[in-house]
């Protein structure tokens, strides 16, 4: 007998298939899990504002209504939180793209002079911060407080990405960028000509962590702006979750055709879908890029 049919019948043993059956299980109940909370949410923004004052778990509307959608779209107050969101999230993420990619690329160049202390300070952010009121008194000294640009100028470059991506770029053939150079290319073009093309599972994989990273922000909302109609989805959310007011739609609603509750899940709900949205698009290259900084055998 080979040595591998007598792995495949180790394999096929009682003992193996009781251990493959119980992992299935758990692993089955963990995703219930994980998944049950999504369904509610999605369940009870479609029910009926009747069924769920009578209380309980709902999973599977009984009687379907469309009320809270026709509530929160009755005014722009959601939509315009949206637009908010969309901004920060587009503009922010290719304002860190751009910025940790023209910060790794010199940086990935062992000739760089002082390469090493400017390493050094980036290492050193990564552990200390200058905290909560040094960085809003900076922010207000820049004039940026009650602006967009709050939200996306602080943090426009994440060290730990900056040190991930400038490895990534050092593990590029050098021979390309002297092919490029030879042919007349500069150091710019050699960025955006080689470089770049061939970092794409890095960029979509950083591209979707600072994405997520500006969709998901509420507290620099909050402690920069204070105008409400420059509010992102998340301040909103918290309103209307959190602080339980759910007054976002029109007032001339009857009162029997609106839940709170319902409110609730509908926003969140309609917070959630263009995140989910862009997603799929990256996951082929957010798959590729997720093992950068792993170790190769």
């Amino acid at each position: 007998m080979s040595s591998a049919s007598a792995v495949v019948k180790q394999d096929n043993t009682f003992g193996n298939k009781i251990f493959d059956g119980i992992n299935y299980v758990l692993l089955t109940i963990i995703a219930l899990i994980t998944v049950l909370p999504f369904i509610y949410i999605l369940a009870v923004s479609f029910t009926s504002p009747h069924e769920v004052a009578k209380g309980g778990f709902i999973l599977f509307p009984k009687e379907w209504s469309l009320s809270a959608y026709r509530y929160i779209f009755s005014t722009n107050t959601l939509v315009r939180s949206l637009g908010v969101s969309i901004y920060v999230t587009s503009v922010g993420t290719l304002i860190n793209l751009i910025l940790t990619s023209l910060m790794a690329y010199p940086l990935a160049r062992r000739t760089l002079r002082g390469r090493q202390p400017i390493l050094m300070a980036v290492l050193f952010t990564m552990l200390f911060s200058g905290g909560m009121i040094p960085t809003y008194f900076v922010v207000k000294a820049m004039g940026l407080t009650n602006s967009l640009w709050a939200l996306m100028i602080p943090n426009a470059i994440n060290a730990f990405n900056l040190i991930v991506l400038k490895n990534f770029f050092q593990e590029i053939p050098a021979e390309l960028e002297e092919a490029a150079r030879i042919d007349g290319s500069s150091d710019i073009g050699v960025l955006i000509k080689i470089v770049l093309p061939l970092s794409a599972p890095a960029m979509a994989t950083f591209g979707l962590f600072y994405a997520v990273e500006h969709w998901n922000q509420f507290f620099n909302a909050i402690m920069y702006i204070n105008d409400n109609t420059k509010w992102p989805i998340q301040v909103l959310l918290r309103e209307i979750v959190i602080l339980a007011q759910s007054r976002i739609g029109d007032t001339s609603f009857d009162e029997t055709e609106i839940q709170p509750l319902t409110i609730r899940m509908a926003a969140i709900v309609f917070a959630t879908i263009p995140i989910m949205i862009v997603y799929p698009f990256l996951q082929k290259h957010f798959a590729k890029g997720v093992m950068l900084g792993s170790v190769k055998g």
